[in-house]
């Protein structure tokens, strides 16, 4: 009998594991520590003041330092720029859904406080998640300027 339930609890769970979920489990695991944001491009040439997240401009977010944490899907981003106003670390929640229906995986955070709870009326922000290996990182989020699409593409290096 304890074989048997043994043996149900196991099929159940590999069953329960699907593909998509264990690409976005190993996901979690290429992304914990710490990343740098070292670059943030836009899909049009000219001069764009570009605030990101309700939070800093590009310019203050490029050299940030990223760290996740995925056993409990938090993290923190610090802007360490002198010529920035605003400086520090900021907290997030974050998390990796389960792809759209042409197989595009997203990324998505929520600006928390110390004590976890928003601290922007639970507004978040989705990005695609472009490319994820052991080293580098690219996402991309695409507004809308002038009527048109507007990409921003940010490039993230691990440090640890």
């Amino acid at each position: 009998m304890k074989k048997i339930l043994l043996l149900t609890l196991v099929a159940l769970a590999v069953v329960s594991c699907s593909p998509t979920q264990r690409t976005i489990n190993s996901a979690k695991k290429t992304l914990k520590g710490s990343w740098s944001l070292d670059n943030i491009s836009y899909s049009r040439s000219g001069i764009f003041e570009v605030t990101l997240y309700d939070d800093a401009s590009a310019e203050c977010l490029t050299g940030s330092t990223w760290r996740f944490i995925p056993n409990n899907n938090t993290g923190t981003y610090d802007v360490n720029r002198d010529a920035c106003m605003q400086m520090g670390a900021r907290n997030f929640r974050w998390t990796i859904p389960t792809p759209d229906a042409n197989g595009v995986y997203s990324f998505m955070f929520k600006p928390i406080n110390e004590k976890k709870k928003s601290t922007n009326n639970n507004k978040g922000y989705r990005m695609t998640l472009e490319s994820l290996d052991e080293t580098t990182m690219t996402w991309t989020q695409t507004v809308s300027l002038e009527g048109k699409p507007f990409v921003i593409t940010m490039n993230f290096n691990k440090i640890q």
